[in-house]
């Protein structure tokens, strides 16, 4: 158990680097100084630079703000798997080989289900850690989601509203309904997404 939670700890802290860099080369590609991304997601210079050197936890809600404000998808920071067979990449994704991102400090990481990064349906899992949430601030999308809680349990806050769901349960969001998520359980929670029409 040991070695697996350090090799969870190593890849969240590989992650958080490499998706710092992803960030900070996008900025500068985009002719964007710090400044002034800083104040777009309404954040302090200090922590996007501790971001962007992978040494300060990135939240979920934080990372779509900042993929809002650089103008791409938060999928476009999902490692890609280099060593995909060809005639599998647009329509197979296996379980050992799935896209994923760890976010350290929330004891959260995201694997994408979807093949294909481009079209309309978009199919994710999020797991959390005992404890784990998705960050302090609410998740916004634009677009419809739904959720099914494969195994755990799930804190479901919408708005003001706040639910508990079992695994076996399931959820549907419409419109831009912010909203929290955090694992109340002693064991790992996993919800599966399916998005429509949603720009993640």
């Amino acid at each position: 158990m040991p070695a697996s939670k350090h090799s969870h700890t190593q890849a969240a802290d590989n992650d958080g680097l490499r998706i710092g860099q992803q960030i900070r080369d996008l900025r500068k590609a985009k002719k964007m100084t710090l400044s002034e991304l800083a104040t777009k997601v309404n954040k302090s210079v200090g922590y996007l630079s501790q971001v962007e050197r992978g040494v300060s936890s990135l939240p979920i809600g934080v990372l779509q703000t900042i993929s809002d404000a650089l103008d791409v998808r938060v999928s476009w920071f999902f490692q890609p798997d280099a060593d995909l067979p060809d005639q599998e990449r647009d329509y197979i994704v296996r379980a050992g080989r799935r896209r994923a991102m760890t976010f350290s400090g929330i004891g959260a990481r995201e694997e994408l289900l979807s093949p294909r990064l481009s079209g309309q349906l978009i199919l994710i899992m999020t797991r959390l850690e005992p404890g784990g949430s998705g960050g302090e601030e609410p998740r916004q999308r634009k677009g419809e989601e739904a959720g099914y809680v494969e195994a755990g349990q799930l804190e479901l806050i919408i708005g003001e509203q706040t639910f508990l769901l079992e695994a076996g349960d399931s959820f549907s969001i419409t419109g831009n309904e912010p909203h929290l998520i955090h694992n109340p359980g002693q064991t790992e929670t996993r919800i599966v997404w399916v998005m429509a029409g949603v720009d993640y």
